[in-house]
This record gives C-alpha cells, structure tokens and sequence, in this order.
C-alpha cells in the first residue's frame, strides 16, 4: 500500500482535507503520523522527534519565551464521512473535520511558514485522544520525554469555534453495581432482582441538579448522568447484578478525589453494593489571568468562554504549563456523523496565530 504524503504548500483549509483523507481513528495513527513526520522533517529550521506515534517538532532560536501548539491526530470511528467533501458554501464535510484535523492543519501551516517566529515553538502532534486515558499519547509523552514539553505557555487547537475557551472540565466514570440475588422468573420471590434495585440510583439521578460555578468569570456546567446499565442473565433468570455506568463532568475547582467523593455522596443510601473508577481525568483551571494567557488574547480577540469537556490542557496544567483551547472547528459538530468545518474560520485561526508568532 503507498505511504500518504501530505503536501504542506497549500492553505490550511485545503491542508485539513489532506489530513481527513488520511483515516486515522484511534488506535490507527500510524500511517498519519507518518506523513506528519515526513513532511515536518523536510523543513530545515526544526528539529523533529518521535516516540510511538507522537511526533514534536521544534524551533530552536533562543527566544525568550517557548510556546506549544498541540493537536491529536486520531478521530472517532469513521461514520459513512469518508472521503472529504467541499460545498459551494466553504464547508468541508467529513470525519474528525471539526474536531481536529482543521486544527493540526493550521499548526502544520504555522510549523511550514514560520521560520522565525517572535517566540521558539513546539509543535506536538499525538494520538489516542478520543479513548481511555492510559492510552493518551500525550500523556505518553508526558511521562517519558517531559522535557519535550517544556514551556512558558501551550495552545490546544481543540475545535472551540475561533474562540478561547480556557481550563476544561474534569471528566470522572464510575461504576454502580447493584447486587441481588438469583432465582426462577417463575419462582420470583424466591430472589431479589437487581435491576429492580437499580432505580433508586436512577430516581437520584433523575432528580439531580448540577452545579454551575463560576470560576476566573466563566461559568462551568456540571453534569451527572448514567451512560449505560448492564444486567440479566437470561430471560428466565431473576438477575443478581446490575451495573450502572456513570460519568460526573465537573468544574475545574473540584480536585480528582472530591469529584469521586461527590459521586459516592450522592448515592448515599441507594443500595449500590460497590463503586468502581472506570476512568478518570482532572479538570484544569483557566488560568487566564496569567500574562501568557493576557497576551494572547489580546492578539486573537473575542470573549473567552469555559470548556464543556475535558481537553489536554488538563495535562499541560498537570506539567506547570498555562495553557487554552482555540481551534477553528465547532466542539458542537465534534463526534458527528455530519461533521464539518467553516473552511473562512480554518484560514482565521490561522491568520490570528501568525500575527500573535509572527509580528
């Protein structure tokens, strides 16, 4: 099978259908990567590293201050949206589009055109976003090669609209095992089924009002919902186990250990026999008052918002590293099976980040 190579010269709007072409759902990185690799290694002013199918690529001019430009390469699974498609209106259609191939596009732009830019940059482009976060390829990078990462402030072109969103929420998932005990559907009494025991834990969810605190002036939304429930074992069989999957999207001013504190608190009472931490990721507070923060917004403008969701600027908060999301793509289309991108918003992402690095 021949290597896809991408070809960095034209714009960035026509760069993100190169890089949607390129399928790279979790876990598939590779051949992307590759290309990323290749085309960054053929400019003279980088240095460029690899670990797995993470690649960094860096300017080193002396400059006093070091900026991050960080994107994943890997998408959710392909959805019918392959190849890319352009309309007459400017929207590119296709898998990961919005979310973030337009947005590695615009840093592969600045990474290509840039030589020397007003302050040193690292270009970090890695994979298994979109799953379970031991597999992050950030992280990866984080815990093997953090000097790779070093830095006075840090972009995640995250799709946020060509807007800032700043910190993320925290993201926790845990599971709700509710016990019974088996028996004959025809003999029912004889046993407790247990996904009967399963509805006080879904009346208090039902019932549940989140928090919406504000934080740096940006009001986080908090959510507590069930995203699965598991149980049954046949359908002559009374069940006597029923799991009931939740995930808790908390404001960043919650710490790893009161978010699961939260949770069990909010159960109290309902029976549930066991809790188990499926996955978890803290969130990152703002941050915006700091001067990095300041600078840049004063040069992309707009109004900053929070992030609804969890964004590696969890991980650069986690390394000492002040850090936003701006992307051109919509966070609203991300996931989609009618994702798309405003090709004008890729080219001002773009415009705004070479003015900030380049003036």
């Amino acid at each position: 099978m021949q290597r896809p190579v991408l070809d960095l010269g034209p714009d960035a709007a026509a760069l993100t259908a190169q890089l949607v072409d390129i399928p790279s759902v979790s876990g598939s990185e590779e051949p992307l990567a590759d290309a990323v690799e290749t085309a960054l290694r053929a400019l003279p002013h980088l240095r460029v590293d690899r670990f797995g199918n993470n690649v960094v690529a860096r300017t080193e001019l002396g400059r006093a201050e070091r900026v991050v430009l960080a994107g994943h390469l890997d998408t959710v699974p392909v959805a019918g949206n392959l190849p890319s498609r352009l309309d007459a209106d400017g929207l590119l259609w296709g898998c990961g589009t919005s979310d973030m191939k337009a947005g590695v596009a615009v840093q592969l732009r600045i990474a290509a055109t840039l030589s020397e830019p007003n302050r040193d940059l690292t270009f970090v482009f890695y994979d298994n976003e979109e799953v379970e976060a031991e597999r992050n390829g950030l992280g990866h990078l984080a815990a093997a090669h953090p000097e790779w990462l070093a830095a006075d402030f840090a972009v995640l072109l995250e799709p946020s609209g060509g807007e800032v969103e700043g910190g993320c929420q925290g993201t926790l998932r845990m599971l709700l095992l509710l016990s019974g005990q088996r028996a004959h559907s025809a003999r029912s009494w004889l046993g407790e089924n247990a996904v009967h025991a399963a509805a006080p834990v879904l009346g208090r969810l039902a019932g549940y009002r989140p928090r919406r605190p504000v934080i740096d002036g940006l009001e986080y939304r908090e959510g507590l919902n069930a995203v699965r429930i598991e149980g049954g074992v046949a359908g002559n069989v009374i069940p006597d186990a029923c799991t009931v999957t939740v995930n808790y999207r908390y404001a960043p001013d919650r710490s790893e250990e009161e978010a699961v504190a939260h949770v069990m608190e909010v159960f109290e009472g309902c029976g549930v026999a066991e809790y188990t931490v499926d996955d978890h990721s803290p969130g990152a507070l703002p941050g915006l008052g700091h001067p990095a923060a300041r600078d840049f917004m004063a040069a992309v403008g707009g109004r900053a918002r929070p992030k609804y969701g969890w964004t590696d600027v969890s991980r650069f908060s986690a390394l000492g590293v002040p850090a936003v999301n701006y992307g051109p793509g919509d966070p609203n289309l991300a996931h989609k099976r009618d994702e798309h991108v405003d090709t004008a918003l890729i080219l001002h992402c773009e415009e705004r980040l070479r003015a900030w690095l380049g003036d």
